[in-house]
């Protein structure tokens, strides 16, 4: 049975703050130029903005042939690939409809790969979301932290990992990279013992964002070791990466007041800027191999 290195790895008990302070003082690992990943198609979820439209860039320039971006809205999304266009203008660059919060969006999103695509090699879901109030998803009647980073994270995986394997060359394995998140090493998982335990991550009364959000995450970290019993790293490399904390993205967008100040405050002091946040994409899904499989990749290396 194929078990993950970091699962293997004597886990970090350092407390949650010296972590994070390591984390954000890592010495960037450059991505390789001589990489040409000419011909190759790739996928990156969430790619309209921030980490998800550097890590773009950072695909194009190595000239990736054709990149797909599923966005929710598909006027950002064209606005985004026609910046992209000017930089890349031989790159083939698509916009799909992809809402990550509905089962039925997902489902019609892989179809179309299916019945469109005759090549895929790699896939970065980058889609998330944070937020300080609970919502509930009408469609799917779960919290929407929960819904996004988990369930729906979950459901594209399953659904897209038969078409790496089926429409990635012979001579290499496809790439499926899910961006995650370092606190899920700090989350707390109060509701571990609930039963049944899917159900109680939509409990309004137990619900907070600052817990919610790492154990989407945490989750995340469980369904990666599952998934590589089922899964050969000579068909498809499966793996998991944090960014770290970045200055310009979207996801704290929904912060307001004294820890608005806060985000803004450290990002402005620690914070990676998006294009080296998001070089640690291109390491898991492209410069990392088959060591890589069911692992945490964190500060561009393979961590517990």
């Amino acid at each position: 049975m194929t078990v993950s290195k970091s699962l293997e790895m004597e886990p970090n008990r350092s407390n949650a703050g010296s972590i994070f302070i390591k984390s954000q003082h890592a010495k960037p690992v450059k991505i390789p130029r001589d990489i040409d990943l000419s011909r190759q198609v790739a996928i990156v979820t969430g790619a309209s903005t921030g980490l998800g439209f550097h890590s773009c860039r950072h695909l194009l320039s190595l000239h990736l042939s054709h990149l797909i971006m599923p966005v929710r809205s598909l006027e950002r999304g064209e606005d985004a690939a026609s910046k992209l266009r000017k930089e890349f203008p031989a790159a083939n660059i698509q916009v799909a409809m992809l809402e990550m919060s509905s089962y039925e969006s997902i489902q019609a999103f892989v179809t179309r790969m299916h019945s469109e695509r005759s090549r895929l090699d790699i896939v970065i879901l980058n889609a998330g979301v944070s937020r300080m109030d609970y919502a509930v998803i009408e469609d799917t009647g779960h919290e929407e932290i929960f819904q996004v980073n988990y369930l729906s994270t979950v459901l594209l995986s399953v659904l897209i990992l038969p078409l790496l394997k089926l429409k990635s060359p012979a001579s290499a394995p496809g790439r499926l990279t899910i961006v995650n998140s370092g606190t899920a090493l700090f989350a707390k998982f109060p509701n571990r013992h609930e039963r049944p335990l899917l159900k109680s991550f939509d409990n309004k009364a137990t619900w907070s964002s600052t817990g919610t959000y790492p154990c989407s995450k945490l989750l995340g970290h469980y369904f990666i070791a599952q998934l590589i019993r089922y899964v050969d790293a000579k068909d498809v490399i499966v793996n998991c990466v944090d960014p770290g904390l970045c200055k310009g993205t979207g996801l704290s967008r929904d912060v307001s007041g004294v820890l608005s100040i806060f985000y803004s405050l450290t990002k402005s002091m620690i914070g990676r800027s998006p294009e080296v946040g998001s070089s640690t994409f291109i390491d898991a899904a492209v410069v990392k191999g088959k060591e890589s499989h069911g692992c945490f990749v964190m500060d561009w290396k393979i961590t517990p």
